[in-house]
């Protein structure tokens, strides 16, 4: 469970710096959304090992992150 635990908090700290780049219409956007979709399928994976429901919730929560963030990195 730490590892989950580890990897939420590092996909909620990519997420924060994704809504702060967009703010700023960050050149570097694409790159970053590029690497905050793979953290978060990363934890999403991680997620899916456990039967708890906010562990089901938060996979779900980071495929769903992971796929908006794929749309702004083409």
């Amino acid at each position: 469970m730490r590892e989950c635990i580890q990897r939420c908090l590092e996909c909620a700290d990519i997420c924060q710096l994704c809504v702060r780049m967009q703010q700023h219409n960050s050149p570097f956007l694409k790159e970053i959304c590029e690497l905050c979709a793979k953290i978060c399928e990363y934890c999403a994976e991680e997620c899916e090992k456990h039967s708890h429901d906010y562990c089901k919730k938060c996979a779900e929560a980071c495929r769903q992150c992971a796929e908006e963030c794929r749309k702004i990195a083409m």
